[in-house]
């Protein structure tokens, strides 16, 4: 099941729907005589692609995720800050922090930021492949290997969840991932009965943005913010139908 959804997963992202359509349109096109249904379906994939990589569009739908919790704050204390792999390339050749994406790099510099004002807690890495990544990572800028444990087997959150549970029990705890994340994280964390606090980061959206000119153009920041919301909002879909949260 894991292999399927990573499958087809993908192909309901912006840029493959987009480019789909556009291309049942040139077949409609090319190969039948309903011409207008192909002009009809070419123009959809491209004007869709075209406000899907605007900045006020990716903003639309990434906001209500990344505003649904809060970043960490400093009067909640945990002896347990769980931090969650975002994946990475794992190449013996270049340095572990190049290993590391980008999300995995932010949450971990938020899980040492927050681990460092709890003393005597301990950092959970999770993530197959990636907590080992992210452990070597943080032992490298100095935080004691005494006080990491690796969470090593993990392949998606609904793992993760399970798989912490079993280290940290009823306890409540930190928890570190993207903003975007955070709610379906949450979701599927309460949902084996467990005490998290949220505690965003890798926020995609800095600030509150006003129309502009700006905010109309294409580019390739905007797409990446509507797949990091197409990617969240199925994956919660997806916990859902199979009643994970």
């Amino acid at each position: 099941m894991f292999l399927l959804k990573k499958i087809i997963g993908p192909f309901f992202f912006p840029m493959p729907i987009c480019i789909g359509i556009s291309f049942l349109g040139l077949y409609f096109l090319w190969f039948t005589k309903k011409q207008m249904a192909g002009k009809i379906l070419i123009s959809l994939g491209i004007c869709v692609l075209y406000l899907l990589s605007c900045r006020f569009a990716s903003h639309l739908i990434l906001n209500p995720l990344e505003k649904q919790y809060t970043s960490y704050h400093s009067e909640i204390s945990s002896e347990f800050i769980v931090v969650l792999g975002g994946g990475g390339v794992f190449n013996s050749r270049i340095p572990v922090t190049s290993q590391l994406s980008s999300p995995s790099i932010v949450r971990l510099v938020e899980g040492i930021r927050i681990y460092r004002e709890n003393p005597g807690s301990k950092l959970i890495l999770t993530g197959k492949g990636v907590s080992e990544a992210m452990a070597e990572t943080a032992k490298a800028i100095g935080i004691d290997g005494g006080d990491i444990i690796i969470e090593s087997l993990s392949k998606d959150t609904k793992d993760e969840a399970k798989n912490v549970r079993q280290i940290v029990g009823n306890e409540p705890f930190i928890l570190v991932t993207s903003a975007s994340h955070l709610p379906r994280a949450m979701a599927l964390f309460r949902k084996q009965g467990m005490n998290p606090h949220p505690a965003a980061a890798e926020h995609l959206i800095k600030k509150e943005q006003l129309l502009t000119p700006k905010s109309f153009y294409p580019g390739g920041g905007g797409l990446r913010k509507s797949e990091r919301a197409f990617y969240e909002y199925l994956g919660a879909l997806w916990a859902k139908l199979r009643g994970q949260t």
